[in-house]
Formats: C-alpha cells, sequence, structure tokens
C-alpha cells in the first residue's frame, strides 16, 4: 500500500516538473542579458510543496533546477573558469531553483489555502530573486553587469523581470488556491465556491481566469518597459510618446477587454443562479 502510494506521488510529481518545465518554455517577455517572465512556471513546483511536504518539494525543485540548467548550458560559454561556472550553476540555477520546493512552507501555518500558497509563492521567489542578485553582482560583474555599483545595478536589472514573474506566480496561486483543494489525494472543488449550479460555477472560474490572465499580461506589458537597451532599470520608459502610447493602449484596451467580460460573466453568473433558485423553489 505504501509502495503505490509513493509510487502515485512520483508520477505525479514527475509530471508537475514536466508541466512547469513546458511553461518556462513560453516566456510572456525576454530580458536582454538574461531573465525572464513566464506563464507561472514555477506553481507546480509550489503545488507539489504544498501537497506532499518540503521533502518532495525541494526533491521536485532539484529536478526542475537541472532541466533548467540544460537547458540554460548556452549561459555557460561565458565564462572561462571553472570556478565562475560553478558559482553560476549553484546560484542562478542550482539553489535558486531547488529554493522553489519550499512553496509549501506555510500549509500548517496559514491555514487558508490561497493565503497559504500565495506567501510560500513570495517566499520563492524572493530567494531566488537573493540568488540572482548575488550571481549578478559576484560572477556577472563585468559582462552584462558593469562593475561599478554592481550590487545596486544587480538589484535593479533581476527587478526588472522578477517583481512581474512574482505577480504572475501570485495571481495563479491565489486563484487555483480559491477554487481547488490541494489538500486531499485528488485536487477538488472547494465546497466554498460550490453553488450547486455547473454553469454558474463554470462562469465563476472563467471569470477569475480571465481576471488573472488580463493582470498578468498588463503587469508583463509594464515591466517590458522598464529596461532600456542597456538592460539597466528605466523608470522613463513609461513615459507617454509616440512609441510608448502604442504600448499604454495596449494595456488600456487588455484592461477594458476583460472588465467587460468579466462582467458580462458575472451578470449572467447572478441571472443562472436567480433562474435555478426560481426553479428549486417551484419544485418544492
Amino acid at each position: 500500500m505504501k509502495s503505490t502510494i509513493r509510487t502515485k506521488k512520483m508520477v505525479e510529481c514527475a509530471l508537475l516538473v514536466a508541466i512547469g518545465t513546458v511553461l518556462s518554455l513560453f516566456s510572456v517577455v525576454n530580458m536582454p542579458y538574461g531573465g525572464s517572465i513566464t506563464v507561472a512556471s514555477m506553481l507546480p513546483v509550489v503545488l507539489i510543496s504544498y501537497r506532499h511536504g518540503l521533502s518532495w518539494g525541494l526533491g521536485s525543485g532539484f529536478v526542475y533546477a537541472i532541466v533548467q540548467q540544460l537547458l540554460g548550458l548556452n549561459n555557460l560559454t561565458y565564462f572561462t573558469t571553472w570556478q565562475s561556472v560553478v558559482a553560476v550553476i549553484f546560484l542562478d540555477y542550482i539553489i535558486a531553483f531547488v529554493a522553489v520546493g519550499l512553496g509549501g512552507v506555510f500549509r500548517r501555518t496559514i491555514t487558508q489555502q490561497s493565503l497559504s500558497l500565495v506567501c510560500g509563492s513570495v517566499l520563492v521567489c524572493l530567494i531566488r530573486y537573493l540568488c540572482h542578485v548575488v550571481s549578478g553582482a559576484t560572477v556577472w560583474a563585468g559582462l552584462s553587469i558593469p562593475t561599478e555599483a554592481a550590487l545596486l545595478y544587480s538589484f535593479g536589472y533581476n527587478a526588472t523581470y522578477m517583481i512581474p514573474e512574482t505577480v504572475v506566480l501570485v495571481l495563479a496561486a491565489y486563484y487555483l488556491g480559491s477554487v481547488l483543494d490541494f489538500r486531499r489525494e485528488k485536487p477538488t472543488r472547494l465546497a466554498s465556491v460550490n453553488s450547486g449550479c455547473k454553469a454558474a460555477d463554470a462562469l465563476t472560474a472563467v471569470a477569475g481566469l480571465l481576471t488573472v490572465s488580463a493582470l498578468a499580461t498588463d503587469v508583463a506589458l509594464i515591466f517590458l518597459h522598464l529596461q532600456n537597451a542597456d538592460g539597466e532599470f528605466d523608470m522613463t520608459g513609461l513615459a507617454v510618446s509616440e512609441f510608448a502610447g502604442s504600448f499604454w493602449m495596449g494595456v488600456v484596451i487588455v484592461t477594458a477587454v476583460a472588465s467587460v467580460a468579466v462582467a458580462a460573466l458575472i451578470v449572467a453568473r447572478h441571472i443562472l443562479l436567480k433562474n435555478a433558485d426560481e426553479q428549486n423553489r417551484a419544485e418544492t
């Protein structure tokens, strides 16, 4: 029996790591000197940690880190000493991504699932960010990061993609944590969001997903313009100009379309629930 449960966990972890790897390949934004904004690619490993504990989470994080290292092998070609290569491997990959396995650390201390996942997501993103900052201020200094004020520069540069990456991950974690119960052996829909009307529940799920997607898109569009051609953190890219105007127009269009669509879904859900309630009363 124990071997069967262990096998199921291993298969689930393997599938989630594979999903996370695939999500990491679909970058919303790629920064000029390394770093990208993905579609919540760390969330699967966070869920492993939350569902099965830190040992499974850290183990899956290690596998995920190895895969990310293999995908980023070309980054090692910039260095000529073995010390630099080892430092990059450990700081930018092993430690940074193994730490994602800590995403479930708040499960027992924070009872509300969505809040626990959000706090775990923020924690792992902070650890990963600090790893990249240290790496940038030491190993990458003189390459993609100037040697003068390297630490300050590294803080700014890595923030341009880690902040939106964190926001996207937090939004996705909060949404899934609000609709699915990951504490059960098989994730099931939370009773608190189950209205008894499948059509209304489906509209609620679509509205939530649309809201998260729109916010993630806006964050990605905005932070893409917080970096100049030299890869430096620069807020002048947000200034209204002929070029930036089209960028802000995109943000406005995404926000407006999503707002109208979500409002329509909420109205439709209200009508469905009202009709279902009237039908139940007529039957009784």
